[in-house]
């Protein structure tokens, strides 16, 4: 380790969460640090390493080449450094934790109201929800456990299919009452020209932004542009929209079985295969996660 110095270690660490936003400001504030600390820490860093990191500028920052590469060693590694802490500290008999990270219309829709049950099975996990991103990195090892929505081409050595998803358009009630011929004459593609088409424009990384109403749309043998309308990067806001009468949104089943069951969300049409679902990722396999993922399957049924 001759490159690599002590002082080094709490720049990198610095450098890493930065590298997770768009300006210092931002990054400090994470921290809860000042700005001008963090921008001490990246100078000081820099003139050790010999190489700029950052490229400043008015709008923010921007990680150069190098910078790049050396915050995805970094942060790969300090996960890496994390997740092997926390196996250690449960074999050392200290209280059991999961960590899971899943999205956050997964979490709130479907997970939380039914995580009480969880811990009526077993009250002594604590389980640890970050479900901060609209999309879930899978290829980091910060988690013991992932909940992801992908496409069934997903692959990925330690994942499996956890729930099968399905698509439907709805809205709140009055909206259908003002377009009567979505019930029996919604084959018509002018009328769609009429109604405002809510999206999750991100519902795995690199989608298409209109992907679901346009793989729907297939299944209807309707020709309707579907790439318009408005565009959220999660689904609960679009399904919150529908509620609100702004339009149609394109919801998951798995979502929205309290909104139909009260009634504030309807739907004309019968659901359609999403040609994807909810994959379960594992990074750690232990007595706290094994009955964890026996829960969540419980919950499937």
């Amino acid at each position: 380790m001759q490159t690599l110095k002590s002082q080094h270690l709490g720049a990198l660490y610095t450098f890493s969460e930065v590298g997770r936003h768009s300006t210092l400001t931002s990054a400090a504030k994470a921290m809860h640090l000042t700005t001008g600390a963090v921008s001490q820490q990246l100078l000081q860093l820099e003139q050790q390493l010999g190489f700029t990191l950052l490229e400043r500028h008015s709008r923010g920052i921007r990680l150069t080449e190098k910078g790049k590469q050396l915050h995805q060693n970094v942060s790969f590694h300090l996960a890496e450094i994390d997740a092997e802490i926390a196996s250690l500290q449960r074999n050392t008999g200290k209280k059991q934790e999961i960590r899971l990270k899943l999205t956050p219309s997964f979490a709130f829709k479907w997970l939380v109201p039914k995580l009480e049950s969880f811990h009526d099975v077993d009250p002594d996990i604590q389980v640890q929800i970050f479900a901060e991103g609209a999309l879930v990195n899978a290829d980091t090892r910060d988690f013991d456990l992932a909940i992801d929505y992908r496409p069934h081409t997903f692959k990925h050595p330690n994942a499996e299919l956890l729930l099968d998803e399905y698509l439907l358009p709805v809205m709140n009630p009055r909206y259908l009452e003002r377009h009567q011929w979505l019930q029996n004459d919604a084959g018509k593609a002018e009328h769609w020209l009429g109604v405002t088409l809510l999206h999750d424009a991100m519902p795995w990384e690199k989608a298409e932004k209109d992907l679901e109403w346009r793989n729907w749309a297939k299944a209807m043998q309707l020709s309707v542009p579907t790439d318009r309308g408005h565009f959220f990067n999660r689904t609960d806001m679009a399904m919150s929209a529908a509620e609100a009468g702004v339009g149609i949104a394109m919801a998951r089943m798995a979502l929205i079985d309290n909104e139909l069951e009260t009634g504030r969300l309807v739907s004309p049409f019968s659901p359609i295969k999403a040609n994807a679902g909810y994959y379960l990722i594992s990074n750690v396999q232990d007595e706290s996660t094994e009955s964890f993922v026996k829960w969540l399957k419980g919950m499937i049924g």
